[in-house]
C-alpha cells in the first residue's frame, strides 16, 4: 500500500482525477480514499494544514491502512533565489523550523529523544529525479522546513535559510518526516512552488496554488509508474 498525502483538498484533487477510486472511507474526522493505480493499492487524504493534522493523518495512513511509504505532494514557499513560481523541489530532508528549546541549551528544531533534521527516502528521490528526467524538467533538492505558520517576511525567511539551511518551507513535511521516522516508513516529499514567503506571499499563493497543484500532481503520478509498492 501506498500513501500519498496532501495537506489541502486543492493539491489532492489533481491526483484523485488521475486513479481509481475504489472505496471512500470516513474516519477520525476526515475521508480517505482507497484507490489503484497500475495494479498498485494507494491510500489518499488530503490532511488539512498543519503539523498536527499532517502528523495524524500519516499516522493514521500507516497504522490503519497499512501504508508502506508516504508521498507527500503539494506547495512550498520558496527560500532559494533560484527557485519561481512553479518550479519542483523534492526534500532531502525535512525539520520543524518553528521548534525552539533554546533556553534549555538545544539547537533550533531539536526535541529531546527526536533530531532537528528527518532524512527522506533516497530511493524515492532517485526515482524523481529519474522521472524528471524523462519529462525535461528541472527537479530541485533542498532541505524543507515546516512550522505552523505562513512565512510572509523575508528577515524570517533569511533566518530560516541560515539556520536550517532550508531551500523551502511548508507548513506539514517536517512533521511528517518526524512520523515516517518514528516507523521506519520510507518518506518522499515534493512541492511545487507557489510563492517567495516575502511580503505579499499570500497574494501569491491563493493565485498559483491550483496552477502548482497540477504540477505537482502529474509529476507525482508519472513517479507512480515507477515504484513498486
Amino acid at each position: 500500500m501506498i500513501g500519498i498525502l496532501c495537506a489541502m483538498r486543492e493539491e489532492l484533487e489533481p491526483v484523485l482525477e488521475k486513479v481509481e477510486v475504489t472505496e471512500i472511507i470516513e474516519y477520525a474526522r476526515n475521508r480517505f480514499y482507497k484507490a489503484k493505480f497500475q495494479n498498485k493499492n494507494l491510500i489518499l487524504a488530503y490532511s488539512k494544514i498543519g503539523k498536527v493534522n499532517s502528523a495524524t493523518t500519516a499516522t493514521i495512513m500507516i497504522e490503519k491502512f497499512g501504508a508502506k511509504k508516504i508521498l507527500f505532494s503539494g506547495v512550498a514557499g520558496a527560500i532559494d533565489s533560484d527557485l519561481k513560481i512553479g518550479d519542483l523541489i523534492i526534500a532531502t530532508k525535512t525539520t520543524q523550523h518553528d521548534v525552539d528549546l533554546r533556553v534549555f541549551g538545544y539547537e533550533p528544531g531539536y526535541i529531546p529523544e527526536s533530531r532537528v533534521f528527518f532524512d527522506c527516502d533516497k530511493k524515492l528521490n532517485d526515482i524523481a529525479k529519474k522521472v524528471a528526467n524523462k519529462m525535461g524538467i528541472k527537479l530541485k533538492e533542498g532541505i524543507i522546513a515546516s512550522g505552523d505558520q505562513f512565512i510572509h517576511s523575508k528577515e524570517k525567511k533569511e533566518w530560516i535559510r541560515k539556520t536550517f539551511g532550508a531551500s523551502a518551507i511548508d507548513m506539514e513535511g517536517g512533521a511528517v518526516g518526524c512520523v515516517t521516522w518514528i516507523f521506519d516508513v520510507p518518506f518522499f516529499m515534493l512541492r511545487a512552488i507557489s510563492d517567495t514567503a516575502e511580503e505579499g506571499a499570500g497574494v501569491d499563493f491563493d493565485k498559483f496554488l491550483e496552477e502548482s497543484s497540477e504540477v505537482s500532481a502529474k509529476f507525482l503520478i508519472q513517479m507512480l509508474k515507477e515504484i513498486n509498492e
